[in-house]
């Protein structure tokens, strides 16, 4: 007689799927520069057009998160960055980020604002990142999320050009972005000149910070840098 082997839910509760998990400098956001555990879930329903994590759309492997836990620490660092992908369209990545927090991490969480951030812990810094229309997925802005950014957070535009630019310009205005978190404006690579960008920025006296991604300019697109 053939008997069925059902999963254990708990088990099932506490398991994630990742792409990878590894070492380096944290390349944008307000921690940029400080050597990073990055793991990152696999999957995102977004397809940005600029996206240079495309290899994180699928694959991967189970992973308990305990097991991310302890991989984690050895690494012998106190930053964690949860990346993808998006690891908000994985809902046990609450429960990874809970954990991480309790085990004394500074710990920051990328998502792309298209998904509820209200029930991540809030000791997370989370950096939403808000679609450009450049972007081509301007219309998954989960723009509800906005209200719920405190000065723990921040909010990344990637921009493609001055029309990107304006556009973000006036969210800053329209939604009293600078008063809540950190802002945060960088250039498509290969789109938009930095040397532009920052020029528009000093000229428009903008209340944001210009970053260029780190890891690109050392590293380029190489996974697992």
């Amino acid at each position: 007689m053939n008997v069925a082997v059902r999963e254990n839910p708990t088990a099932a509760q506490e398991r994630l799927k990742l792409t990878e998990i590894f070492l380096s400098l944290q390349g944008e956001a307000n921690t940029v520069g400080w050597p990073t555990v990055f793991v990152r879930l696999t999957g995102c329903p977004l397809r940005c057009q600029y996206c240079d994590t495309e290899y994180a759309f699928y694959g991967g492997q189970w992973w308990d998160i305990d097991a991310i836990l302890a991989e984690v620490a050895k690494h012998g660092v106190r930053h964690v960055c949860v990346t993808g992908g998006e690891p908000l369209s994985q809902k046990r990545c609450l429960i990874l980020l809970k954990k991480l927090c309790d085990a004394g991490y500074e710990v920051s969480l990328e998502t792309s604002g298209a998904i509820d951030i209200a029930e991540v812990d809030p000791r997370v810094s989370r950096v939403v990142d808000l679609k450009t229309p450049g972007s081509k997925e301007m219309a998954r802005n989960r723009l509800e999320n906005l209200p719920l950014l405190t000065a723990r957070d921040q909010v990344k535009f990637v921009l493609c050009g001055r029309a990107d630019y304006e556009w973000a310009r006036d969210m800053l205005t329209e939604h009293r972005l600078p008063e809540r978190c950190d802002v945060l404006f960088s250039p498509s690579k290969s789109e938009l000149d930095p040397r532009d960008l920052a020029d528009w920025i000093v000229q428009d006296r903008l209340p944001v910070r210009f970053q260029m991604q780190l890891h690109k300019l050392l590293w380029n697109d190489e996974p697992g840098r």
